[in-house]
């Protein structure tokens, strides 16, 4: 009917009319519906009821679902001569539960929802009453039969003209604090010292605590009327102990390409196993099977996110996300901080002069050379253990002072096929927490050398036990001040040298800031170096 929609409108205030003669015994009775009830609501829908529904029923079925939707069957009709006007308020918590099983969203149930007026039953259906008599004529035959089961009284709040002045700036009397609440329907009791007790209206479920009466003072006082002053400051703006840090590490990664993303920090529970071999913090409310725990490992969030580009037809992609990994120690749950970067396709564009290159291991290696290399430190190296998600051969961990700061390389084919990725992906984590323990270097001029190097060429043969990590560092210990640098240029593997051994070339480069080298003294560095290598079971070669 208008006038219940015309009520609605002007107080907020949900009711419903019924055709009376429809009515089995002429009245309405409260109650739970019994399981497998049906009640046929005003969209024409037959609904299957449950015993958690609660009913508006007449003396033998359910009429009305209540606070939801009115029943089919006793609807105002051209035919109605005799109706019943009805008004209630219902708990929030049974009409929401009620409109999301039955999947019914009505103006009634939006407002019940958050919680109606109490006191407001009355007054509504005597405005419905009043609003159909002058407009459709009729006659009002009995009373108000007004039912209630359990009185609800907003607890009061206690205000102090002390703290209105605090929040406020400015020292509002007694008689302009109560008239402004009076105005809003509060109701000022007696306090102690400069205190009071305010009585909430029923209308008022917004307020519930000190601050809100302090808002509503403000708001008619009028904001315009506050001095236009700031707040008093005397600290200063201090960074994030690892702000330095954290901006180095992105400058260096969009420099390199990559783009920063943000992923969501809830992962399935098979993700979380398959990606860590932590404990998982259970969600005690997960939106879906597919988050149910919070992430132990960044990389299904960043495998999902390279998915999504290349489903869509970006074949080089390049992201990075720094955030953290969650992990249960018993009751509690520890953070960690990590930073998670993925590629896949080309590692340069193509040109006129440079064709493009498929992606591989050694350009994500020397990305995150890149990455380790601003942090200070006094070693460090790489090694192939890794996890059983990386690709055997295609994957290292960087280890920095014989602490482990990263895990990188391409995701292993099987992980790659569950997961439907068509194409190469490389992926890695850096772990911040233990990366942050060094500081950043300091940047230092040093003028080039103005004396010649001296380059000497190692090839050797070895078992394949021995990697080029190990001669290195044998090497280095040897102590040598003059000795720059000491790389691999060519290694082979096939017939001529043996199964289980490869032979590399190696070149160390030799050179003083000081003074032009001798050739004595760089014979006697390198047969240094040539023991060293044959102490690692190494052949020297013609």
């Amino acid at each position: 009917m208008d006038a219940t929609n015309y009520v609605l409108w002007e107080s907020g205030k949900p009711t419903h009319v019924f055709d009376l003669d429809l009515l089995e015994g002429r009245k309405l009775v409260i109650r739970k519906a019994r399981a497998g009830e049906t009640l046929k609501t005003l969209d024409g829908i037959d609904r299957i009821l449950t015993s958690e529904d609660l009913v508006v029923a007449d003396a033998r079925k359910p009429v009305g679902l209540a606070g939801v939707m009115g029943g089919y069957d006793t609807m105002i009709t051209e035919k109605t001569r005799n109706i019943l006007i009805e008004s209630a308020w219902w708990d929030p918590v049974t009409v929401r539960r009620m409109s999301k099983r039955h999947g019914i969203h009505t103006d009634a149930s939006h407002r019940f929802e958050r919680g109606a007026d109490f006191e407001s039953t009355v007054p509504s259906t005597n405005r419905v009453a009043e609003l159909i008599l002058e407009s459709g004529g009729g006659e009002l035959v009995g009373g108000v039969i007004d039912v209630i089961a359990r009185k609800l009284d907003l607890a009061p709040v206690e205000l102090d003209r002390r703290e209105v002045k605090r929040i406020l700036g400015e020292d509002l009397n007694d008689l302009e604090i109560s008239r402004i609440l009076a105005r809003l329907g509060f109701v000022l009791m007696a306090g102690h010292e400069s205190a009071y007790l305010v009585h909430i209206p029923s209308w008022r479920l917004d307020v519930e605590r000190e601050i809100d009466l302090i808002e509503e003072i403000a708001r008619l006082h009028g904001y315009d009327k506050f001095a236009n002053t700031l707040p008093a400051y005397t600290g200063g703006v201090i960074d994030r102990p690892d702000a330095a840090k954290d901006a180095k590490l992105r400058t260096s990664l969009l420099a390199l390409g990559y783009h920063e993303t943000i992923s969501l920090t809830f992962i399935s529970k098979d993700d979380a196993k398959r990606f860590s071999t932590a404990p998982a913090v259970e969600l005690a409310n997960p939106i879906s099977d597919e988050a149910s725990v919070m992430r132990t490992s960044m990389l299904p969030g960043m495998l999902n996110m390279l998915a999504y580009n290349l489903n869509r037809g970006s074949e080089n992609v390049r992201l990075f996300e720094t955030g953290n990994v969650f992990e249960a120690v018993g009751e509690k749950a520890v953070e960690l901080k990590r930073l998670c970067f993925g590629a896949t396709g080309s590692a340069v564009e193509a040109g006129v002069h440079q064709p493009a290159r498929s992606l591989t291991f050694f350009d994500l290696k020397g990305e995150v050379e890149d990455l380790l290399g601003p942090f200070a430190s006094w070693e460090v190296h790489y090694d192939s253990k890794t996890a059983d998600y990386y690709h055997p051969g295609r994957s290292a961990r960087a280890i920095m002072d014989g602490t482990p700061v990263a895990e990188f390389g391409q995701l292993h084919p099987d992980v790659a096929a569950a997961r439907k990725t068509r194409q190469d992906v490389f992926v890695g984590e850096i772990f911040l927490d233990h990366l942050y323990q060094h500081d950043l270097r300091q940047v230092r001029y040093e003028a080039l050398p103005k004396f010649p190097a001296v380059e000497r060429d190692f090839s050797f043969t070895f078992d394949d036990s021995v990697e080029f990590e190990k001669i290195c560092q044998s090497v280095i210990a040897l102590g040598i001040a003059e000795l720059r640098s000491f790389v691999p240029i060519e290694i082979f593997r096939g017939e001529k040298v043996g199964a289980g051994k490869y032979s590399i070339l190696m070149r160390a480069k030799l050179q003083s800031s000081e003074r032009t080298l001798r050739d004595d003294e760089v014979a006697l560095w390198a047969g240094r170096i040539v023991r060293a290598m044959e102490g690692l079971g190494g052949v020297q070669r013609a």
